[in-house]
């Protein structure tokens, strides 16, 4: 029986501040074995559990959207970078696009309808998603997949 979905959060990635020099290898590695666990940073720090659904967003540059999906794998931690310390999380992705070579689940979709009601650029990372619409997006999601990511396999 699939655990209802309470909490979900978005995770932003902008490729114009960092650069994802691996991901055709991430995705690789995710095909291969199942499995991928990358950090990032968490502005909800103090609401995120292990377990929590959490989205990949593609900012700053088109195509901006959802291209990748996962679970949280553990606690907030403090890690620096650059010199500045920010709270992180690991995430166990089970779905990676390359939005630079696949289709996304784009803003266009994304402003539609309730889900029109959260904010999908945000300026923080690990921002929490509405909890009325979270069961939606990970239907829109899904569909989404089993129309791109799932027929490539």
């Amino acid at each position: 029986m699939v655990k209802p979905l309470n909490k979900a959060f978005l995770f932003g990635w902008n490729p114009i501040k960092f650069k994802w020099e691996d991901i055709d290898e991430d995705i690789a590695k995710l095909k291969a074995t199942g499995e991928l666990v990358d950090n990032w940073s968490v502005a909800s720090h103090k609401t995120i559990s292990i377990g929590d659904r959490a989205y990949l967003v593609r900012l700053g540059a088109e195509p901006r959207g959802i291209f990748g999906s996962g679970h949280i794998e553990s606690e907030p931690y403090l890690a620096s970078r650059n010199g500045r310390t920010h709270h992180r999380i690991n995430i166990g992705i089970d779905a990676l696009l390359n939005p630079d070579k696949e289709r996304i689940l784009t803003f266009d979709i994304l402003k539609t309808g309730n889900l029109a009601e959260q904010t999908w650029a945000p300026q923080a990372s690990g921002i929490s998603i509405r909890p009325q619409l979270v069961e939606e997006l990970e239907g829109v999601w899904l569909d989404f997949l089993s129309d791109t990511y799932y027929g490539q396999l």
